[in-house]
Protein backbone atom coordinates (compact mmCIF):
# COMPACT_ATOMS: atom_id res chain seq x y z
CA UNK A 1 0.00 0.00 0.00
CA UNK A 2 1.39 3.62 -0.95
CA UNK A 3 2.14 5.86 1.83
CA UNK A 4 -1.28 7.59 0.58
CA UNK A 5 -3.32 4.85 0.40
CA UNK A 6 -1.94 4.08 3.76
CA UNK A 7 -2.73 7.33 5.20
CA UNK A 8 -5.99 7.44 3.84
CA UNK A 9 -7.24 4.16 5.65
CA UNK A 10 -5.05 5.24 8.69
CA UNK A 11 -7.68 8.48 8.25
CA UNK A 12 -10.67 6.45 8.22
CA UNK A 13 -9.96 3.81 10.97
CA UNK A 14 -9.14 6.97 13.37
CA UNK A 15 -12.42 8.68 11.83
CA UNK A 16 -14.49 5.45 12.43
CA UNK A 17 -13.75 4.89 15.93
CA UNK A 18 -13.85 8.97 16.90
CA UNK A 19 -17.40 9.21 15.68
CA UNK A 20 -18.54 6.05 16.64
CA UNK A 21 -18.72 3.47 13.72
CA UNK A 22 -16.02 0.44 14.63
CA UNK A 23 -13.78 0.11 17.66
CA UNK A 24 -11.64 -2.37 18.27
CA UNK A 25 -12.80 -5.39 20.32
CA UNK A 26 -12.09 -5.50 24.12
CA UNK A 27 -9.66 -2.35 23.71
CA UNK A 28 -9.32 -1.96 27.47
CA UNK A 29 -7.74 -5.20 28.07
CA UNK A 30 -5.31 -4.87 24.57
CA UNK A 31 -7.66 -5.26 22.49
CA UNK A 32 -8.73 -9.29 20.16
CA UNK A 33 -6.90 -9.53 16.83
CA UNK A 34 -9.45 -10.07 14.28
CA UNK A 35 -12.35 -8.76 16.49
CA UNK A 36 -14.07 -5.46 15.87
CA UNK A 37 -17.37 -4.02 17.60
CA UNK A 38 -19.85 -1.63 15.75
CA UNK A 39 -20.41 1.86 17.54
CA UNK A 40 -23.82 4.04 17.43
CA UNK A 41 -23.11 4.67 13.95
CA UNK A 42 -21.76 1.80 12.66
CA UNK A 43 -24.15 -0.61 13.95
CA UNK A 44 -26.67 1.99 12.15
CA UNK A 45 -25.32 1.60 8.94
CA UNK A 46 -24.40 -2.10 8.95
CA UNK A 47 -28.11 -2.64 9.63
CA UNK A 48 -29.20 -0.19 7.27
CA UNK A 49 -27.34 -2.13 4.80
CA UNK A 50 -28.77 -5.88 5.94
CA UNK A 51 -32.28 -4.13 5.55
CA UNK A 52 -31.59 -2.64 1.77
CA UNK A 53 -30.50 -6.16 0.81
CA UNK A 54 -33.08 -8.13 2.52
CA UNK A 55 -35.75 -6.26 1.48
CA UNK A 56 -34.28 -6.34 -2.23
CA UNK A 57 -33.80 -10.19 -1.85
CA UNK A 58 -36.54 -11.34 0.20
CA UNK A 59 -38.97 -8.38 0.55
CA UNK A 60 -39.22 -7.29 -2.84
CA UNK A 61 -36.97 -9.59 -4.70
CA UNK A 62 -36.29 -8.49 -8.28
CA UNK A 63 -37.44 -9.58 -11.62
CA UNK A 64 -36.93 -12.83 -13.60
CA UNK A 65 -35.34 -13.36 -16.98
CA UNK A 66 -39.67 -14.07 -17.77
CA UNK A 67 -40.83 -10.56 -16.22
CA UNK A 68 -41.98 -11.70 -13.29
CA UNK A 69 -40.88 -11.67 -9.28
CA UNK A 70 -38.68 -14.74 -8.16
CA UNK A 71 -39.69 -16.44 -5.33
CA UNK A 72 -36.99 -16.06 -2.40
CA UNK A 73 -37.86 -16.59 1.25
CA UNK A 74 -35.89 -15.90 4.56
CA UNK A 75 -34.65 -18.28 7.36
CA UNK A 76 -32.43 -17.85 10.26
CA UNK A 77 -30.45 -20.72 10.99
CA UNK A 78 -28.32 -21.90 14.06
CA UNK A 79 -24.46 -20.72 14.56
CA UNK A 80 -23.72 -24.09 15.82
CA UNK A 81 -25.17 -27.32 13.65
CA UNK A 82 -24.50 -31.40 13.87
CA UNK A 83 -20.80 -31.50 13.39
CA UNK A 84 -21.83 -34.10 10.42
CA UNK A 85 -22.70 -30.83 8.76
CA UNK A 86 -19.32 -29.78 8.16
CA UNK A 87 -18.13 -33.71 6.91
CA UNK A 88 -20.61 -33.91 4.66
CA UNK A 89 -19.64 -30.22 3.55
CA UNK A 90 -16.10 -30.55 3.23
CA UNK A 91 -15.08 -28.07 5.50
CA UNK A 92 -13.38 -30.98 8.51
CA UNK A 93 -11.36 -32.28 5.82
CA UNK A 94 -10.29 -29.02 3.40
CA UNK A 95 -11.26 -25.87 4.61
CA UNK A 96 -7.78 -24.96 5.99
CA UNK A 97 -5.37 -22.43 4.86
CA UNK A 98 -1.79 -23.19 4.20
CA UNK A 99 0.37 -21.18 6.69
CA UNK A 100 3.68 -19.74 7.47
CA UNK A 101 5.59 -18.39 10.39
CA UNK A 102 8.84 -16.48 10.70
CA UNK A 103 11.48 -17.19 13.16
CA UNK A 104 12.95 -13.74 13.06
CA UNK A 105 9.97 -11.44 13.71
CA UNK A 106 7.60 -14.35 15.13
CA UNK A 107 5.13 -13.28 12.64
CA UNK A 108 2.36 -15.51 10.97
CA UNK A 109 1.49 -15.04 7.45
CA UNK A 110 -0.97 -17.11 4.87
CA UNK A 111 1.46 -18.87 2.56
CA UNK A 112 -0.88 -17.98 -0.35
CA UNK A 113 -0.68 -14.47 0.43
CA UNK A 114 3.48 -14.61 -0.32
CA UNK A 115 5.28 -13.17 -3.33
CA UNK A 116 8.49 -13.72 -3.98
CA UNK A 117 10.83 -11.44 -6.12
CA UNK A 118 14.11 -12.30 -7.30
CA UNK A 119 16.30 -9.26 -7.15
CA UNK A 120 20.01 -9.19 -7.53
CA UNK A 121 22.81 -6.23 -7.11
CA UNK A 122 26.15 -5.61 -7.38
CA UNK A 123 28.30 -5.62 -4.26
CA UNK A 124 31.71 -3.34 -3.77
CA UNK A 125 33.95 -5.71 -5.82
CA UNK A 126 31.41 -5.77 -8.41
CA UNK A 127 30.27 -9.54 -7.48
CA UNK A 128 26.45 -9.76 -8.20
CA UNK A 129 24.08 -11.00 -5.12
CA UNK A 130 21.01 -12.75 -5.92
CA UNK A 131 17.88 -12.23 -3.21
CA UNK A 132 14.77 -13.74 -2.79
CA UNK A 133 12.53 -10.92 -1.53
CA UNK A 134 9.10 -11.49 -0.71
CA UNK A 135 6.30 -9.18 0.16
CA UNK A 136 2.30 -10.05 1.02
CA UNK A 137 -0.49 -9.94 -2.02
CA UNK A 138 -2.72 -7.17 -2.12
CA UNK A 139 0.24 -4.46 -0.86
CA UNK A 140 -0.04 -1.62 -3.57
CA UNK A 141 2.75 -0.53 -5.61
CA UNK A 142 4.43 -3.99 -4.30
CA UNK A 143 7.58 -3.43 -6.65
CA UNK A 144 8.72 -0.18 -5.04
CA UNK A 145 8.30 -1.67 -1.58
CA UNK A 146 10.83 -4.97 -2.41
CA UNK A 147 13.33 -1.85 -3.96
CA UNK A 148 12.93 0.03 -0.65
CA UNK A 149 13.41 -3.32 1.67
CA UNK A 150 15.94 -3.89 -0.34
CA UNK A 151 17.36 -0.44 -0.64
CA UNK A 152 17.37 -0.81 3.53
CA UNK A 153 19.11 -4.35 3.00
CA UNK A 154 22.23 -2.57 1.27
CA UNK A 155 22.88 -0.20 3.91
CA UNK A 156 22.61 -3.17 6.45
CA UNK A 157 25.33 -5.05 4.52
CA UNK A 158 27.71 -2.74 3.11
CA UNK A 159 26.62 0.91 4.12
CA UNK A 160 25.49 3.84 1.73
CA UNK A 161 28.65 3.17 -0.76
CA UNK A 162 27.35 0.61 -3.14
CA UNK A 163 23.72 2.31 -2.82
CA UNK A 164 23.76 4.11 -6.20
CA UNK A 165 24.74 1.08 -7.71
CA UNK A 166 22.56 -1.35 -5.68
CA UNK A 167 19.68 0.80 -6.82
CA UNK A 168 20.62 0.84 -10.64
CA UNK A 169 20.82 -2.89 -10.80
CA UNK A 170 17.36 -3.34 -8.72
CA UNK A 171 15.23 -0.48 -10.77
CA UNK A 172 16.77 -2.79 -14.20
CA UNK A 173 15.74 -6.09 -12.51
CA UNK A 174 12.15 -4.87 -11.25
CA UNK A 175 11.35 -2.30 -14.55
CA UNK A 176 7.98 -3.58 -16.11
CA UNK A 177 5.65 -6.11 -15.45
CA UNK A 178 7.35 -8.40 -13.46
CA UNK A 179 4.91 -11.51 -12.35
CA UNK A 180 5.91 -12.46 -8.80
CA UNK A 181 6.18 -16.31 -8.09
CA UNK A 182 3.72 -17.72 -5.18
CA UNK A 183 6.07 -18.61 -2.47
CA UNK A 184 3.45 -22.44 -2.30
CA UNK A 185 4.91 -23.05 -5.56
CA UNK A 186 8.00 -22.96 -4.21
CA UNK A 187 10.23 -25.88 -3.99
CA UNK A 188 10.96 -26.60 0.07
CA UNK A 189 14.90 -25.72 -0.80
CA UNK A 190 13.52 -22.37 -2.31
CA UNK A 191 11.44 -21.44 -0.19
CA UNK A 192 14.49 -21.70 2.60
CA UNK A 193 16.47 -18.97 0.64
CA UNK A 194 13.52 -16.20 0.73
CA UNK A 195 13.67 -13.36 2.98
CA UNK A 196 10.32 -13.27 4.92
CA UNK A 197 7.95 -10.06 4.02
CA UNK A 198 9.22 -8.68 7.25
CA UNK A 199 12.94 -10.25 8.34
CA UNK A 200 15.89 -9.17 7.22
CA UNK A 201 17.71 -12.50 7.04
CA UNK A 202 16.84 -15.54 4.80
CA UNK A 203 15.34 -19.18 5.79
CA UNK A 204 13.20 -17.22 9.11
CA UNK A 205 10.19 -18.61 6.79
CA UNK A 206 9.02 -22.39 8.37
CA UNK A 207 7.63 -24.77 5.85
CA UNK A 208 3.58 -24.31 5.29
CA UNK A 209 1.00 -26.31 7.00
CA UNK A 210 -2.36 -27.04 6.88
CA UNK A 211 -4.64 -24.65 9.80
CA UNK A 212 -7.97 -25.47 9.94
CA UNK A 213 -9.77 -22.26 10.28
CA UNK A 214 -13.09 -23.51 12.23
CA UNK A 215 -13.69 -22.44 16.06
CA UNK A 216 -14.94 -25.41 18.04
CA UNK A 217 -16.23 -25.72 21.15
CA UNK A 218 -17.84 -28.39 23.42
CA UNK A 219 -21.75 -29.28 23.95
CA UNK A 220 -23.03 -30.70 27.10
CA UNK A 221 -21.14 -31.87 30.04
CA UNK A 222 -17.84 -33.20 28.67
CA UNK A 223 -15.70 -31.94 26.84
CA UNK A 224 -14.06 -35.04 24.92
CA UNK A 225 -14.35 -35.26 20.65
CA UNK A 226 -17.82 -36.67 21.18
CA UNK A 227 -19.02 -33.59 22.08
CA UNK A 228 -17.26 -31.24 20.09
CA UNK A 229 -19.06 -28.77 17.77
CA UNK A 230 -18.23 -26.26 15.37
CA UNK A 231 -19.09 -22.48 15.10
CA UNK A 232 -20.40 -22.16 11.31
CA UNK A 233 -17.86 -20.45 8.64
CA UNK A 234 -20.63 -19.82 6.01
CA UNK A 235 -24.45 -19.61 6.50
CA UNK A 236 -25.04 -21.31 3.34
CA UNK A 237 -24.84 -24.61 5.27
CA UNK A 238 -28.22 -24.06 7.22
CA UNK A 239 -29.67 -23.12 4.35
CA UNK A 240 -29.14 -27.11 2.46
CA UNK A 241 -29.82 -28.50 5.79
CA UNK A 242 -33.48 -26.80 5.77
CA UNK A 243 -34.59 -27.15 2.19
CA UNK A 244 -36.52 -29.76 2.24
CA UNK A 245 -38.68 -28.54 5.14
CA UNK A 246 -39.08 -25.04 3.57
CA UNK A 247 -39.99 -27.01 0.04
CA UNK A 248 -42.58 -29.04 2.08
CA UNK A 249 -44.02 -25.73 4.18
CA UNK A 250 -43.64 -22.82 1.77
CA UNK A 251 -44.86 -24.23 -1.69
CA UNK A 252 -41.96 -23.12 -3.16
CA UNK A 253 -40.61 -25.10 -6.05
CA UNK A 254 -37.29 -24.50 -8.47
CA UNK A 255 -36.55 -21.18 -9.25
CA UNK A 256 -36.66 -20.24 -5.83
CA UNK A 257 -34.33 -18.59 -3.01
CA UNK A 258 -33.71 -19.05 0.29
CA UNK A 259 -32.08 -15.84 2.20
CA UNK A 260 -30.35 -15.58 5.46
CA UNK A 261 -28.24 -12.97 7.09
CA UNK A 262 -26.02 -14.23 10.08
CA UNK A 263 -22.68 -14.08 11.77
CA UNK A 264 -19.89 -16.79 10.44
CA UNK A 265 -16.73 -17.19 12.23
CA UNK A 266 -13.06 -17.89 10.96
CA UNK A 267 -10.07 -18.69 12.56
CA UNK A 268 -8.29 -16.52 9.56
CA UNK A 269 -4.55 -16.72 9.99
CA UNK A 270 -3.73 -13.06 9.69
CA UNK A 271 -6.63 -10.36 9.98
CA UNK A 272 -6.00 -7.43 8.34
CA UNK A 273 -6.83 -4.48 6.65
CA UNK A 274 -9.35 -3.37 9.27
CA UNK A 275 -13.00 -5.30 9.19
CA UNK A 276 -11.61 -6.42 6.05
CA UNK A 277 -10.80 -9.67 7.08
CA UNK A 278 -11.80 -10.79 10.47
CA UNK A 279 -12.30 -13.56 12.26
CA UNK A 280 -16.00 -12.92 13.02
CA UNK A 281 -18.33 -11.25 10.56
CA UNK A 282 -21.40 -10.92 9.33
CA UNK A 283 -22.64 -12.21 5.54
CA UNK A 284 -25.64 -11.76 3.20
CA UNK A 285 -26.14 -14.91 1.84
CA UNK A 286 -29.12 -16.65 -0.60
CA UNK A 287 -28.95 -19.94 -2.04
CA UNK A 288 -31.04 -20.17 -5.37
CA UNK A 289 -32.24 -23.72 -6.25
CA UNK A 290 -33.21 -24.74 -9.92
CA UNK A 291 -33.22 -27.47 -12.17
CA UNK A 292 -30.05 -28.46 -13.89
CA UNK A 293 -30.69 -27.38 -17.04
CA UNK A 294 -30.90 -23.86 -16.04
CA UNK A 295 -27.65 -23.48 -13.90
CA UNK A 296 -25.56 -21.33 -16.13
CA UNK A 297 -28.42 -19.37 -16.97
CA UNK A 298 -28.87 -18.00 -13.40
CA UNK A 299 -25.99 -17.54 -12.41
CA UNK A 300 -25.57 -15.14 -15.32
CA UNK A 301 -28.41 -13.41 -14.10
CA UNK A 302 -27.57 -12.84 -10.47
CA UNK A 303 -23.97 -11.76 -11.35
CA UNK A 304 -25.18 -8.98 -13.14
CA UNK A 305 -28.02 -8.46 -10.14
CA UNK A 306 -25.49 -7.99 -7.61
CA UNK A 307 -23.06 -5.67 -9.95
CA UNK A 308 -26.08 -3.34 -10.62
CA UNK A 309 -27.14 -3.63 -6.40
CA UNK A 310 -23.75 -2.48 -5.50
CA UNK A 311 -24.20 0.23 -7.79
CA UNK A 312 -27.69 1.33 -6.70
CA UNK A 313 -26.02 1.40 -2.89
CA UNK A 314 -23.63 4.26 -3.59
CA UNK A 315 -20.69 2.59 -4.63
CA UNK A 316 -18.59 4.02 -8.19
CA UNK A 317 -19.32 1.25 -11.35
CA UNK A 318 -15.51 2.68 -12.11
CA UNK A 319 -14.51 0.61 -8.19
CA UNK A 320 -16.26 -2.04 -8.94
CA UNK A 321 -15.23 -5.65 -11.13
CA UNK A 322 -16.42 -8.85 -12.00
CA UNK A 323 -13.59 -11.40 -11.41
CA UNK A 324 -14.44 -14.41 -13.04
CA UNK A 325 -12.45 -17.39 -11.84
CA UNK A 326 -9.85 -19.72 -13.51
CA UNK A 327 -11.36 -23.18 -13.54
CA UNK A 328 -7.81 -24.48 -11.69
CA UNK A 329 -8.74 -21.83 -8.89
CA UNK A 330 -12.63 -22.06 -8.11
CA UNK A 331 -13.57 -24.63 -6.14
CA UNK A 332 -13.81 -28.56 -7.43
CA UNK A 333 -17.73 -28.85 -7.05
CA UNK A 334 -18.32 -24.96 -8.80
CA UNK A 335 -19.32 -24.97 -12.61
CA UNK A 336 -18.61 -21.16 -12.66
CA UNK A 337 -17.58 -18.86 -10.19
CA UNK A 338 -17.49 -15.04 -10.02
CA UNK A 339 -15.80 -12.12 -7.66
CA UNK A 340 -17.44 -8.81 -7.53
CA UNK A 341 -14.09 -7.01 -6.54
CA UNK A 342 -14.04 -3.37 -4.73
CA UNK A 343 -10.86 -0.95 -5.23
CA UNK A 344 -10.02 -0.98 -1.85
CA UNK A 345 -7.77 1.83 -0.89
CA UNK A 346 -5.39 -1.27 0.77
CA UNK A 347 -5.99 -3.28 -3.09
CA UNK A 348 -5.45 -0.09 -5.63
CA UNK A 349 -4.99 0.13 -8.66
CA UNK A 350 -5.87 -3.71 -7.70
CA UNK A 351 -9.57 -5.15 -6.52
CA UNK A 352 -9.93 -7.28 -3.96
CA UNK A 353 -13.42 -9.40 -3.03
CA UNK A 354 -16.20 -7.76 -1.70
CA UNK A 355 -18.79 -10.66 -3.21
CA UNK A 356 -19.62 -13.76 -4.77
CA UNK A 357 -21.48 -15.46 -7.45
CA UNK A 358 -21.15 -19.49 -7.53
CA UNK A 359 -22.28 -22.03 -9.39
CA UNK A 360 -22.66 -25.12 -6.41
CA UNK A 361 -24.34 -27.34 -9.23
CA UNK A 362 -25.89 -30.34 -6.72
CA UNK A 363 -22.80 -30.53 -4.60
CA UNK A 364 -24.29 -29.56 -1.18
CA UNK A 365 -27.51 -31.62 -1.74
CA UNK A 366 -26.06 -34.46 -2.78
CA UNK A 367 -23.49 -34.23 0.07
CA UNK A 368 -26.05 -33.92 2.75
CA UNK A 369 -28.54 -36.41 1.34
CA UNK A 370 -25.48 -39.07 1.49
CA UNK A 371 -24.50 -38.14 4.56
CA UNK A 372 -27.81 -37.84 6.65
CA UNK A 373 -29.73 -40.52 4.24
CA UNK A 374 -32.71 -38.09 3.55
CA UNK A 375 -33.91 -37.84 0.46
CA UNK A 376 -33.75 -34.32 -0.65
CA UNK A 377 -34.81 -34.52 -4.24
CA UNK A 378 -37.52 -32.08 -5.57
CA UNK A 379 -40.73 -33.66 -7.33
CA UNK A 380 -41.66 -31.98 -10.32
CA UNK A 381 -45.43 -33.08 -10.84
CA UNK A 382 -46.03 -30.90 -13.85
CA UNK A 383 -42.90 -32.91 -15.60
CA UNK A 384 -43.55 -35.89 -13.79
CA UNK A 385 -39.85 -36.53 -12.75
CA UNK A 386 -37.13 -36.20 -9.75
CA UNK A 387 -34.35 -34.12 -9.19
CA UNK A 388 -31.65 -32.54 -6.90
CA UNK A 389 -31.90 -28.97 -7.36
CA UNK A 390 -28.79 -27.07 -8.72
CA UNK A 391 -27.83 -24.05 -6.74
CA UNK A 392 -26.23 -20.64 -7.65
CA UNK A 393 -25.41 -18.77 -4.35
CA UNK A 394 -24.95 -14.66 -4.31
CA UNK A 395 -22.92 -14.52 -1.07
CA UNK A 396 -21.41 -11.45 0.59
CA UNK A 397 -19.80 -9.99 3.34
CA UNK A 398 -22.28 -7.23 5.12
CA UNK A 399 -19.19 -6.36 7.84
CA UNK A 400 -17.15 -6.11 3.91
CA UNK A 401 -19.82 -4.06 2.84
CA UNK A 402 -20.10 -1.85 5.61
CA UNK A 403 -16.26 -1.27 4.60
CA UNK A 404 -17.06 -0.81 0.87
CA UNK A 405 -19.35 1.96 1.85
CA UNK A 406 -16.80 3.86 4.29
CA UNK A 407 -13.97 4.25 1.75
CA UNK A 408 -16.86 5.29 -1.41
CA UNK A 409 -18.01 7.74 1.14
CA UNK A 410 -14.77 9.37 2.29
CA UNK A 411 -14.13 12.74 1.63
CA UNK A 412 -11.78 15.27 2.35
CA UNK A 413 -12.31 18.84 1.88
CA UNK A 414 -10.33 21.71 3.47
CA UNK A 415 -13.07 24.44 3.01
CA UNK A 416 -15.89 22.71 4.69
CA UNK A 417 -16.97 22.47 8.12
CA UNK A 418 -14.76 19.48 9.03
CA UNK A 419 -12.20 18.41 6.22
CA UNK A 420 -13.63 14.87 6.36
CA UNK A 421 -17.26 13.68 5.61
CA UNK A 422 -18.92 10.72 4.74
CA UNK A 423 -20.76 11.05 1.11
CA UNK A 424 -23.04 8.14 1.94
CA UNK A 425 -26.31 7.01 0.00
CA UNK A 426 -29.17 8.81 2.40
CA UNK A 427 -31.20 6.00 2.56
CA UNK A 428 -27.85 4.22 4.34
CA UNK A 429 -26.97 6.97 6.33
CA UNK A 430 -27.08 6.50 9.74
CA UNK A 431 -28.71 9.73 11.02
CA UNK A 432 -31.28 10.79 7.92
CA UNK A 433 -31.55 14.67 9.65
CA UNK A 434 -29.41 16.63 12.49
CA UNK A 435 -32.31 19.38 13.86
CA UNK A 436 -30.47 22.49 15.45
CA UNK A 437 -31.64 25.17 17.37
CA UNK A 438 -29.57 28.22 16.06
CA UNK A 439 -29.45 29.73 19.95
CA UNK A 440 -31.06 28.37 23.03
CA UNK A 441 -33.31 30.59 24.24
CA UNK A 442 -36.08 32.86 22.13
CA UNK A 443 -38.25 29.88 22.08
CA UNK A 444 -36.01 28.78 19.64
CA UNK A 445 -35.57 25.01 21.44
CA UNK A 446 -38.97 24.56 22.06
CA UNK A 447 -39.98 24.37 18.56
CA UNK A 448 -37.23 22.56 17.91
CA UNK A 449 -37.78 19.35 20.17
CA UNK A 450 -41.07 19.70 19.00
CA UNK A 451 -40.09 18.80 15.18
CA UNK A 452 -37.49 16.41 15.90
CA UNK A 453 -40.55 14.39 18.12
CA UNK A 454 -41.88 14.58 14.73
CA UNK A 455 -39.46 13.67 12.54
CA UNK A 456 -38.01 10.65 14.37
CA UNK A 457 -41.21 9.14 13.73
CA UNK A 458 -40.45 8.65 10.22
CA UNK A 459 -36.47 8.28 9.82
CA UNK A 460 -33.74 8.23 12.13
CA UNK A 461 -32.36 11.95 13.50
CA UNK A 462 -30.68 13.82 16.16
CA UNK A 463 -31.37 16.47 18.07
CA UNK A 464 -28.11 18.65 18.87
CA UNK A 465 -28.21 22.38 20.51
CA UNK A 466 -24.34 22.36 21.68
CA UNK A 467 -21.26 24.43 20.59
CA UNK A 468 -21.98 26.84 17.13
CA UNK A 469 -23.89 25.90 14.18
CA UNK A 470 -20.25 25.04 12.01
CA UNK A 471 -19.12 22.88 14.67
CA UNK A 472 -22.89 21.13 14.70
CA UNK A 473 -22.70 20.98 10.82
CA UNK A 474 -19.21 19.34 11.10
CA UNK A 475 -20.11 16.58 13.21
CA UNK A 476 -23.03 15.77 10.86
CA UNK A 477 -20.98 15.69 7.98
CA UNK A 478 -18.48 13.18 9.62
CA UNK A 479 -21.26 11.32 10.46
CA UNK A 480 -22.90 11.36 7.18
CA UNK A 481 -26.02 13.01 7.79
CA UNK A 482 -27.49 14.53 4.57
CA UNK A 483 -29.42 16.84 6.23
CA UNK A 484 -29.17 19.75 8.55
CA UNK A 485 -32.27 21.68 9.64
CA UNK A 486 -32.29 24.97 11.51
CA UNK A 487 -34.65 26.89 13.53
CA UNK A 488 -33.41 30.26 13.98
CA UNK A 489 -35.00 33.89 14.01
CA UNK A 490 -37.49 33.45 11.21
CA UNK A 491 -39.22 30.74 12.66
CA UNK A 492 -41.65 32.18 14.63
CA UNK A 493 -41.82 35.48 12.36
CA UNK A 494 -43.03 32.86 8.96
CA UNK A 495 -42.93 28.96 10.56
CA UNK A 496 -40.34 28.08 8.41
CA UNK A 497 -36.76 26.67 8.88
CA UNK A 498 -33.27 26.36 6.92
CA UNK A 499 -32.37 22.78 5.49
CA UNK A 500 -29.05 22.38 4.52
CA UNK A 501 -28.07 19.46 2.05
CA UNK A 502 -24.57 17.99 3.13
CA UNK A 503 -23.23 17.47 -0.51
CA UNK A 504 -23.03 20.89 -1.98
CA UNK A 505 -24.05 22.57 1.59
CA UNK A 506 -26.91 24.49 -0.37
CA UNK A 507 -29.04 26.06 2.26
CA UNK A 508 -33.28 26.86 1.82
CA UNK A 509 -35.97 27.55 3.51
CA UNK A 510 -38.88 25.52 3.65
CA UNK A 511 -42.23 25.18 6.14
CA UNK A 512 -41.79 23.41 9.36
CA UNK A 513 -44.88 21.45 8.73
CA UNK A 514 -42.89 20.63 5.59
CA UNK A 515 -40.35 19.20 6.74
CA UNK A 516 -40.97 15.79 6.92
CA UNK A 517 -41.97 15.46 3.09
CA UNK A 518 -39.18 17.47 1.99
CA UNK A 519 -36.65 14.79 3.69
CA UNK A 520 -38.67 12.00 2.61
CA UNK A 521 -38.60 13.51 -1.02
CA UNK A 522 -34.56 14.68 -1.03
CA UNK A 523 -33.80 10.85 0.00
CA UNK A 524 -35.38 9.42 -2.69
CA UNK A 525 -33.83 11.70 -5.34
Amino acid sequence: MSESQSSLMDRLTSLCKRRGFVYPASEIYGGLNGFWDFGPLGVQLKNNLRDAWWHSMVECPPMGPDGKPLSIVGIDTAIIQHPKTWEASGHLAGFADMMVDCRETKKRYRADHILVFPVSYKDGNGKEVRLLMSAIEGDESIQDNIIKKTEKLIRKRHGGEELKLGLRTLSEALTGNITPTPFTSLSPDVQSQVIGPDAWEKGTLTEPRNFNLMFHTYQGVFQNEDAKVYLRPETAQGIFLQVKNIMDTCRVRPPFGVAQVGKSFRNEVTPRNFIFRTREFEQMEMEFFVPPEDGMKWYEFWVAQRLNWWEEQGVSKANLFRHEIADADRSFYSAATSDIEYKYPFTAPGFGELEGVAYRTDYDLTQHQKFSKTNLEYVDQEAKRRYIPHVVEPASGLTRGVLVLLCEAYQYDESRPSPEWLKLKPSLAPIKAGVFPLVNKDGMPEVAEKLYSELRQSFTCQYDAKQSIGKRYARMDEAGTPFCITIDGETRENDTVTIRTRDDMRQERIKVEEAVDVVLRKMRE
